[in-house]
């Protein structure tokens, strides 16, 4: 399996359900979202932006993906609101395609262009690791079943405070696959989903 074999199997609509553990705290939290997972191909203008929103060529990447999501924290205020969304793409290092650079949009763990790294490992995990000014972030995403993804992530700040999350994503929904075009017109580049979760 390569990087982009994983997002395509990520495509559609998934519910999550969260435990976050506070280590510093002792305490365990519970949650849950709605995600959308668009996978991109190479050519789709949003690959190419955040390509050179990193002065990367656009025509190393292999493709990409545009995530939504929106949720809720069981210790969340009523002024917090966990939605958004980001594009990536993903730039396989040029001696071994299952690892190489993931350019993000937005962080993980801070909201501000990255660049991680990730890797397919020997059991068809996805690996994701970033490092940020403030903080680190580890990620760990496995299929249990097609419509079954599993992840873990462990977040540390730079102080010591750490968080570790486990969630368990179950498919809502399929992706809409698009018509094939005919052999002389070029295929179009679908747009950006406009749901969220």
């Amino acid at each position: 399996m390569d990087v982009m074999d994983f997002f395509r199997m990520s495509a559609g609509q998934w519910n999550s359900q969260r435990t976050t553990h506070h280590l510093p705290f002792r305490r365990a939290e519970l949650g849950g979202s709605n995600i959308l997972v668009e996978a991109l191909a190479a050519a789709h203008p949003s690959v190419i932006e955040i390509c050179q929103l990193h002065d990367v060529d656009p025509a190393l990447a292999v493709g990409g993906a545009y995530v939504t999501w929106h949720g809720a924290m069981a210790w969340d205020k009523d002024d917090e609101n966990h939605q958004g969304s980001t594009v990536f793409a993903l730039v396989p290092d040029a001696d071994d395609p299952k690892q190489g650079q993931l350019l993000r949009e937005r962080g993980y763990a801070e909201i501000v262009p990255v660049i991680g790294r990730y890797e397919i490992d020997g059991e068809d995990g996805l690996l994701l690791i970033t490092e940020y000014e403030t903080m680190s972030s580890i990620e760990r995403f496995w299929f249990a079943n097609p419509n079954l993804r599993l992840r873990t992530s462990v977040v540390k700040r730079f102080g010591g405070f750490s968080t570790a999350s486990f969630c368990a994503e179950s498919r809502l929904a399929e992706p809409v696959a698009e018509p094939v075009a005919e052999p002389e017109t070029p295929q179009a580049l679908a747009p950006l989903s406009a749901f969220g979760w």
